[in-house]
């Protein structure tokens, strides 16, 4: 059986204990996990320090560059491996891993390899009142190590989100990915010791949440800020760890997220775009739309045309290049996402589709797939419509105005994202300005300029990501005052 160990100080070390890493199309064991322990997450922070103090925190910015260039090389050069963990780790379809994460892992190294080259600093010339004057600018360090937490969403694509801005401001990394998602984090680990990257530089950590390694990296002294990616409760958590020593956290977490469809809409286009919003990765981003309000001429047209188009759904091995949907990441999560089919019924759901689990007659019957879902009928007030669910589901209701969509897509605890579909460019822009939400797409969903700032409201983060957003999390800004 395979072992996946951490990475601590350049070696490959095992655990005290081990867990397995399970295949969620057909709950199979795919390798034995080492857990990392207490004192071994304090030796990877101890080498972090160390890293950051000696060759890697007086690395030039263009030194720094090339080796970030270096590690996207090497996902593209193992692309297929990267593929294969990914795939056997979260059970998503190999179109998906191939055309979005992989993809995009390397591209964020390569990014911010750009970004860190060229980034902007202040400077001012101030004129004093007795004639002199004094010169300010200012200069980008560290923000020294930087404990890194990542879902098993988007295993690869999220953790080089982060990874690679806190490589490129020369920080040193203690990462800890999601123990259900070991797979791609560990093979990153081989490319940063195959392109060069300096022992202590980038870290990696086994295990759990509470009274394991993400417990044991939260509460260490050492770290100097955190980053995390995951559920809303998990981010109140680690806030309330770090807030003794005030260390400086970006949280993206959860969302409930509304897609508002008026009835002047390309009809197709808008079908085609939520069918990704609502269905993608099985329902597992984020980013997903679980709330859709269509204007009421047009409400049971788009209800028929999704329905159908969730029905055509192929819910197969996530090895086969025509599987469009893959199973949920756990039994447990199954569970959870079952849990709140059975809730929209007792609440008084119509069922338009899905509703249940999928019986396949082979050994995808002991994988975790549910159905993909919609639902209609609920009240604003109804626990299906107000939780997320984080599953292929979604609920469509009607409204009669533009005042009463912007309303109810805004009454939620969370504010991730948004989107608005309309052929009036006009009130595009009108809508998508009053929505709550730190991103709204108009007549598409998921499209991203890597530069720009990315992140949620309320329950949805603290922080914002992305191009000079990251660099200035992951940087301490030192003014520089000289009198001429």
């Amino acid at each position: 059986m395979k072992i996946i160990q951490n990475y601590i100080d350049g070696r490959f070390v095992r655990g005290s204990r081990e867990f397995p890493d399970i295949n969620p199309a057909d709950g199979s064991v795919v390798a034995q996990v080492s857990e990392a322990d207490r004192s071994q997450v304090s030796e990877a922070v101890g080498a972090a320090t160390s890293a950051l103090r000696g060759d890697w925190g007086r690395l030039s910015i263009p030194k720094r560059a090339a080796i970030l260039q270096k590690i996207a090389d090497g996902i593209e050069g193992r692309f297929q491996e990267f593929v294969a963990a990914e795939v056997a780790d979260t059970g998503k379809p190999v179109s998906l891993a191939s055309k979005i994460d992989i993809p995009r892992g390397a591209a964020n190294f390569r990014a911010f390899a750009e970004l860190i080259k060229t980034a902007p600093l202040e400077s001012y010339r101030t004129e004093l009142a007795d004639g002199s004057a004094a010169l300010n600018y200012a200069v980008r360090k560290p923000l020294g190590v930087v404990g890194i937490i990542t879902p098993w969403n988007l295993p690869l694509l999220l953790l080089t989100w982060k990874v690679a801005p806190a490589l490129a401001c020369g920080n040193c990394v203690v990462v800890k990915p999601s123990e259900e998602t070991p797979g791609s984090a560990t093979l990153l680990a081989e490319v940063m010791q195959e392109a060069g990257v300096p022992r202590g530089v980038f870290n990696l950590v086994h295990g759990f949440g509470p009274d394991s390694a993400g417990e044991f990296l939260t509460s260490h002294a050492g770290v100097d800020g955190f980053t995390f990616t995951g559920e809303s409760s998990t981010g109140a958590a680690i806030m309330r760890t770090v807030a003794a020593n005030v260390k400086p956290v970006s949280f993206e977490l959860g969302g409930k997220n509304a897609a508002i469809v008026f009835a002047d809409c390309d009809l197709e286009e808008t079908i085609v775009g939520l069918t990704d919003a609502v269905f993608m990765n099985t329902g597992q981003v984020c980013l997903c739309a679980e709330r859709i309000y269509v204007e009421r001429p047009l409400f049971e047209r788009f209800v028929l045309a999704l329905k159908k188009k969730a029905e055509g759904l192929r819910l197969g091995w996530p090895t086969d290049e025509t599987t469009t949907t893959g199973p949920l990441i756990s039994k447990n999560h199954r569970e959870k996402v079952l849990g709140y089919y059975g809730l929209a019924r007792n609440e008084g759901a119509t069922i338009v589709t899905g509703g249940g689990a999928p019986h396949f007659g082979d050994g995808r019957d002991t994988g975790f797939y549910v159905e993909p879902t919609i639902l209609t009928g609920l009240a604003e007030s109804a626990r299906c419509v107000r939780e997320e669910i984080f599953g292929p589901v979604c609920h469509i209701a009607p409204f009669d105005t533009e005042e009463e969509a912007i309303a109810k897509a805004n009454d939620t605890k969370y504010g991730l994202a948004a989107s608005v579909w309309t052929t009036q460019l006009k009130r595009g822009h009108r809508v998508a300005e009053q929505l709550r939400a730190g991103i709204t797409w108009v007549n598409c969903w998921f499209l991203r300029d890597l530069r720009t700032p990315f992140g949620g409201m309320g329950l949805s983060g603290i922080g914002r990501e992305g191009g000079m957003h990251s660099l200035n999390f992951y940087s301490e800004l030192n003014n520089i005052c000289v009198k001429l």
